[in-house]
């Protein structure tokens, strides 16, 4: 797997199709793609834009048992089209032929040739709050965001741990589990007060991000 783009890194060697216009806006030059709805921003040239749905009857139960995957929709045409989501930083991935895990909820365009389903983290039950993710795999372009200026981490070196709600995508060929913290009144986390985080091991990454991602408004 080619390293995240931060930036404007130079991209030469790579296919061309996804580019950062800038660090908040991604611009797409390729007859085809799987974006989260309502992600467009603007376009030029001529573009159909369709619902793409949870991708068959199996995703659709998963993504309804597990609140797990973006609502997806595919755009095909010509020109140029800009995506971006709640101007949220916007980070680059080109896979070949391997996979890469994201939380759904970060997952903002891949190219259609690449494979996705729902996964459930290994060892995260119910009581681990059900921690469910969308796997990536194949060979093409990869677009996440975070919430704010990330970190990765590089999980071969030592044992890597990240809150559940921080840690944006990994390699999926990273063993992944649960750690629990045995301490009583033990604070971990950012401010939610949990002990339990997501523990990863081997060869590959880990991309964290700055928060637990945008407060989403209690009802009122």
């Amino acid at each position: 797997m080619r390293s995240p783009i931060f930036g404007n890194l130079d991209t030469r060697q790579l296919p061309p199709g996804f580019a950062l216009q800038n660090g908040k806006m991604l611009r797409v030059e390729l007859p085809e793609v799987l974006a989260k709805q309502g992600s467009m921003v603007a376009f030029q040239g001529n573009w159909d834009f369709d619902y793409e749905g949870s991708g068959g009857l199996g995703k659709l139960f998963k993504k309804a048992m597990t609140g797990e995957g973006a609502s997806l929709m595919r755009v095909r045409g010509q020109g140029a089209l800009y995506l971006a989501d709640n101007a949220d930083d916007i980070h680059l991935f080109y896979l070949e032929n391997e996979g890469l895990t994201v939380n759904g909820r970060n997952l903002l365009a891949f190219q259609p040739q690449i494979s996705w389903d729902i996964q459930r983290v290994q060892g995260a039950g119910v009581a681990a709050g059900g921690l469910f993710n969308t796997t990536l795999t194949g060979t093409g372009w990869v677009a996440v965001t975070t919430h704010g200026t990330p970190v990765m981490l590089d999980a071969s070196r030592m044992p890597t741990f990240a809150d559940g709600q921080s840690a944006v995508c990994w390699s999926a060929a990273l063993h992944v589990g649960v750690n629990r913290t045995f301490k009583a009144g033990a604070l971990i986390g950012r401010g939610s007060g949990e002990a339990m985080q997501l523990a990863f091991q081997g060869q590959g990454f880990v991309l964290v991000q700055a928060s637990e991602g945008p407060l989403v408004p209690k009802p009122a």
